[in-house]
């Protein structure tokens, strides 16, 4: 995380931010800092790994900019793929740093149009580009595209048409895109740079061991340690659609829960059955919740059965106690490719506002041999919280050995009166219950 610099014409002072500071805040400065502000020319491209601010550093030089009196009436747009995206990353991050350096004016925030004006009269406003047509439109003086690689070029292309002076972009180079092919071998206006963690001081221990002992997945490694431009063949799953909402007609199967606490969040996806394929939508996605928490989460949204990570038997008994019927996954030797396996078969579409299920999505590797670059058949361990929810319900629905094991663990573990229906255990579907969802 990075410092909010102050206002200065021509954005030179971050030699002296030290100086100016008088009290400890949660934003410092930082490599990265200093490596975004030095950027001069009309594109100002960022790419790098995890953890590396590179979406944070550029907010901090937007609000500096916007903060600048010699600037006046000028318009400044974040853009992203999606509108949920936005307001779990982007927004999120420019309070947070507006709140933490003391700017914040409640007053200047306007909800409805994700819009803030500064008391020097510049805007920056927030909005999602998915299709074309919403490229079009006023004219801006500077432009963000946030997570780049996840547009289209066509709708960047209008973006960067329609801005009158600077376009900063950023991304994960998982993989290469219009970037690599369109803009920078074609365009003599284009500073690109490469961030890693190592750029963010602000980072604590915890969380750099934690992206080090990654080091033995090469892909990975390659392009989250080092921010290096990767060819990513070892994703888990590939050409999941995105849709707005979960239309009417689909039918609620499943919950898949996956328990995290401390350092890990509690992952709920819910599981629909939609025109022969799933659609997923993300329930929660948090850390810090007690099992009272996660049953009233649960008990607030549509009935349905719920299967969780069976290492947690204590917790699935706490959360059947405020009438749920919950049932543990099935795991044991080959489980997990098993599971995964069934998921590969489906037709997957994903809710837009599903943010954290379809950044899991995207980063879900097979590990990969950093002496032989072999892919090896094995799942990462890691950041798969949602996947692992969303194969726990998945695999309960299309395997019938997993559905087996759930009803007689059921006729032990619950009264009868509790178990849900099943008249043919030989076809799976049928344990899904008959509740008609409303929209979520």
């Amino acid at each position: 995380m990075v410092l909010s610099p102050k206002k200065n014409k021509g954005y030179q002072h971050l030699q002296d931010i030290e100086d100016r500071i008088k009290n400890p805040f949660n934003f410092v400065d930082t490599t990265a800092t200093k490596k975004v502000f030095a950027l001069r020319k009309r594109i100002r491209a960022v790419a790098g790994g995890t953890s590396a601010s590179k979406t944070i550093s550029i907010l901090v030089w937007l609000i500096d900019y916007c903060q600048t009196k010699q600037e006046r009436d000028k318009l400044c747009s974040v853009v992203s793929e999606s509108h949920p995206h936005l307001e779990k990353g982007a927004i999120l991050d420019f309070q947070n740093i507006m709140k933490d350096r003391g700017y914040w004016n409640e007053n200047l925030w306007n909800q409805t149009k994700h819009t803030y004006t500064f008391e020097t009269g510049n805007k920056l406003e927030f909005y999602s580009v998915d299709t074309y047509g919403k490229a079009h439109g006023p004219r801006r003086d500077v432009l963000f595209v946030n997570e780049a690689n996840n547009l289209e070029y066509k709708i960047v292309d209008q973006l960067i048409t329609r801005t009158r002076e600077i376009v900063w972009m950023d991304w994960n180079p998982s993989e290469e895109f219009w970037f690599y092919t369109e803009i920078l071998p074609n365009r003599d206006d284009v500073e690109f740079i490469t961030l890693t963690y190592l750029d963010n001081e602000a980072l604590d221990e915890i969380v750099i061991r934690e992206i080090e002992s990654h080091k033995n997945n090469k892909n990975w490694w390659t392009v989250y340690g080092l921010g290096q431009l990767g060819v990513i063949e070892s994703r888990i799953y590939k050409d999941w659609q995105f849709v707005d909402e979960i239309p009417f007609e689909a039918r609620l199967e499943r919950y898949g829960l996956d328990f995290g606490y401390s350092n890990d969040p509690t992952a709920i996806v819910a599981v629909y059955y939609y025109n022969g394929g799933y659609i997923l939508d993300e329930v929660t996605y948090e850390k810090g919740m007690l099992n009272d928490r996660i049953a009233g989460v649960l008990k607030n949204v549509d009935k349905a059965l719920i299967i969780a990570d069976q290492s947690e038997p204590k917790s699935i008994d706490e959360i059947r106690l405020h009438g749920l019927t919950i049932l543990p996954c099935q795991k044991g030797p080959g489980s997990i490719n098993r599971g995964i396996g069934w998921v590969q078969q489906q037709k997957i579409s994903v809710t837009k506002r599903s943010v954290n299920l379809i950044k899991e999505y995207r980063n879900y590797l097979w590990i990969t041999d950093e002496k032989t670059d072999q892919i090896l058949n094995e799942a990462q361990d890691f950041d798969n919280h949602a996947m692992d929810a969303l194969r726990y319900a998945i695999a309960s629905i299309k395997d019938p050995n997993q559905m087996n094991a759930h009803v007689h663990y059921a006729q032990s573990a619950m009264p009868m009166s509790n178990i849900p229906h099943v008249s043919d255990t030989s076809a799976p579907k049928k344990f899904a219950t008959t509740y008609i969802p409303k929209r979520l």
